[in-house]
């Protein structure tokens, strides 16, 4: 594409991120939706061309007309990256597109994907809205894969041999086809697992090899028909998610043959709550979903399919025995003749949330009496899967007041001996799958039901920032971005330090998060861990790093900008061209510094007039003021045709600030300069004489 096209369309990119994440962070009355917004439509007005424009997503790129751009941008790659997440194949873009409507569908694209599928897609999402000036043409890989499909009985038995032989390496072209056909359709995906366990026989052993062998059987079918291996495990994940959903709402509940099936295709604990999580959702669009108890029947489900284990714990001797008390318990029914209250209060000792009760009072007095480092050591294992367990399960009041016990015996005043073996176990919670499931808890409970939560990260301590901050660089819900910045902050001095850490990370997102949190932690504090940033090998962590010291806005902020600028090099050009696209009064120091000690020679000519341009797009400052004063009657005899141009801008740019002392500048100039000076300054003295007489 040209040119002029390609930057209309960087710049729309650097406008959409920008605000899409604006919209992720903040309130809709807050101060940056309204300049994001206004920006993002500014943006896109300029690159529709005629009635509409549209882009055409590709992962990695966006074309228009059949066009991209001849350089590589990373911001075109990361809206592309956002767009293609979502399942976006095209995006319609009319003139008449409003603030109103920008926002409507950057808080669609602010929304995980599996909540979008869960709607019907982000079209079926964006017709919702009922705003128009856009269109969306979605991706749509069920019905791609539907198409290809074709499996049939024959088939299902080859597959279920090459599983149970261990090959899964060569894959005729109705193989894939038949795999492909069981990942998008639950039913079909049930009937071939089915047939799967029946060819295994009763082993566990067997199953749970041949169910991983169809597994990277599916996955090798996907990448043959070249889909992204991103996408690819998401279908099977769907895929074993719309199994657990039909078969908990066919039978009311979880059967042990489900849970052995389950236990076989995820054999993974830290995959069976997110997965358990995505079938929730996926039966609570069923009939049964919308009943009154569907809840506490899922909840029963869930339990029992987190807890379930296919190794034989019962003797054949205790398997009688348990069978005998069974049928001697329905003699006792019969002829009981105790009041009912007394049953309830029996039945009520025995429960489900009583039994989960006299757990939990267990290990805690477990974890008080016990004094041997040794077997403590071995409590506090089967504590710290405990508390993993009851946070995935929404127990975290519960989940905290484990952690707390530990963090005690952390502490200089616990007991003595037991300290290392408690910070083991600290340790072990945060770098396990805690972190993951108090993100998962962080998108969907109620704002009541977070702080528990919090208790328990700060109960595990500052160990636990570092996974909670590279959560939050790949997080996408809106609600659980929001909680973890306030968690995060909640760790004061000790979790500034902890993010410090992060700055040192191989992925930029983390690193853009981490000046995020330093910026918010530490204000000046933070400067020589920012400044440290300003060339980061990433141009966005560059970009971040700008932003947050002229965020912070002090005079030891400007000094460190000052330095960078005097540094010169491809940093310096960075520097400004963020600076300006800022659009931020507290820049204005920094920019002045820029022109008063740089010549504007070479490509430093093109600079200055952009900084003088963007000052006057600014409100009135006393340093652009004196600024612009000395570039107006500065000079340079052997370049006239510069300097005249100098002049000019800055004339232009008093006159677009308009107040009275630029009004009085552009008078003096025009009456008490030299020639260049006068001829540079007239026309706009003029204007800013009418006006104020007006």
């Amino acid at each position: 594409m040209s040119v002029e096209q390609a930057t209309a369309l960087a710049e729309f990119a650097r406008a959409c991120k920008g605000a899409a994440r604006a919209v992720s962070l903040y309130p809709d009355t807050h101060p940056a939706i309204a300049s994001s917004l206004a920006r993002v439509t500014s943006t896109g007005a300029r690159l529709v061309n005629g009635t509409d424009v549209t882009l055409t997503v590709h992962p990695e790129m966006i074309v228009i007309d059949g066009r991209s751009a001849a350089r590589p941008d990373a911001v075109l790659a990361e809206l592309a990256g956002l767009l293609h997440e979502r399942l976006v194949g095209e995006l319609r873009i009319e003139r008449d597109a409003t603030a109103t409507d920008w926002h409507a569908f950057l808080l669609l694209l602010s929304r995980p994907r599996e909540e979008l599928l869960a709607e019907g897609g982000i079209s079926q999402a964006w017709t919702k809205t009922g705003r128009e000036h856009f269109s969306i043409r979605e991706i749509d890989y069920a019905e791609v894969l539907r198409e290809r499909s074709g499996g049939t009985a024959a088939e299902w038995d080859r597959i279920v041999a090459s599983c149970l032989a261990g090959d899964t390496a060569s894959l005729d072209e109705r193989q894939v086809a038949t795999l492909i056909a069981a990942v998008s359709d639950p039913k079909q995906f049930q009937e071939l697992f089915d047939r799967l366990r029946e060819a295994a026989g009763a082993d566990a052993q067997t199953i749970s090899v041949s169910a991983g062998a169809l597994l990277q059987m599916m996955r090798g079918a996907m990448a043959a028909n070249a889909m992204p291996s991103e996408d690819a495990n998401r279908a099977i994940d769907g895929a074993i998610a719309g199994f657990v959903a039909a078969s908990v709402t066919a039978e009311r509940g979880a059967t042990e043959r489900l849970a052995q099936a389950f236990e076989a295709l995820v054999p993974d604990d830290d995959q069976k709550g997110r997965l358990l999580d995505l079938a929730h959702d996926q039966a609570q669009q069923t009939g049964i979903g919308q009943e009154a108890g569907f809840e506490e029947l899922w909840q029963g489900a869930q339990n029992m399919l987190l807890s379930y284990s296919d190794t034989n714990y019962v003797s054949d001797e205790y398997a009688r025995e348990l069978s005998t008390a069974r049928r001697q318990a329905i003699d006792v029914e019969r002829v009981s003749d105790d009041p009912p209250e007394r049953i309830q209060t029996w039945l009520a000792s025995v429960s489900d949330a009583a039994l989960r009760d006299l757990d939990l009072a267990l290990l805690r007095d477990l974890l008080r009496v016990e004094a041997n480092p040794e077997k403590w050591s071995g409590i506090a294992a089967v504590v710290v899967r405990e508390i993993e367990r009851r946070t995935l399960t929404d127990e975290a009041e519960a989940a905290a007041s484990l952690a707390e016990l530990l963090a005690t015996e952390a502490r200089p005043h616990g007991r003595a001996g037991l300290a290392p073996e408690a910070g083991k176990a600290l340790e072990r919670l945060a770098t396990g799958a805690l972190a993951r499931s108090v993100v998962l808890q962080l998108r969907k409970v109620e704002d009541s039901a977070v702080q528990p939560l919090v208790r328990l990260c700060h109960a595990v301590g500052p160990v636990m920032v570092r996974p909670l901050a590279e959560a939050l660089a790949v997080e996408e819900n809106s609600k659980a971005i929001r909680r973890l910045r306030e968690l995060l902050l909640g760790f004061g001095a000790a979790g500034r330090q902890s993010v410090e850490q992060l700055k040192t990370s191989s992925n930029p997102a983390v690193r853009r998060t981490a000046i995020d949190l330093l910026r918010v932690f530490g204000g000046s504090e933070a400067l020589p861990e920012l400044a440290s940033m300003l060339s980061d090998s990433d141009p966005q962590v560059q970009r971040e790093s700008i932003r947050a010291i002229v965020q912070i806005g002090t005079a030891d902020a400007h000094a460190v900008l000052q330095r960078a600028l005097l540094a010169g090099g491809d940093a310096r050009q960075t520097l400004i061209k963020e600076l300006i696209d800022l659009r931020d009064e507290r820049a204005i120091p920094v920019l002045c510094y820029a022109i008063d000690h740089t010549r504007p020679r070479g490509r430093l000519a093109q600079m200055h007039a952009d900084i003088i341009d963007a000052l006057g797009g600014l409100h009135a400052h006393a340093d652009s003021l004196r600024t612009l004063r000395r570039v107006l009657y500065a000079g340079e005899w052997w370049a006239p045709v510069r300097t005249a141009a100098l002049r000019r801008a800055a004339s232009d740019a008093l006159r677009r600030i308009g107040t009275r002392e630029a009004a009085a500048i552009l008078q003096e100039a025009a009456a008490k300069g030299s020639r260049g000076v006068r001829n540079a300054a007239r026309v706009n003295a003029a204007a800013a004489t009418r006006r104020e007489r007006t």
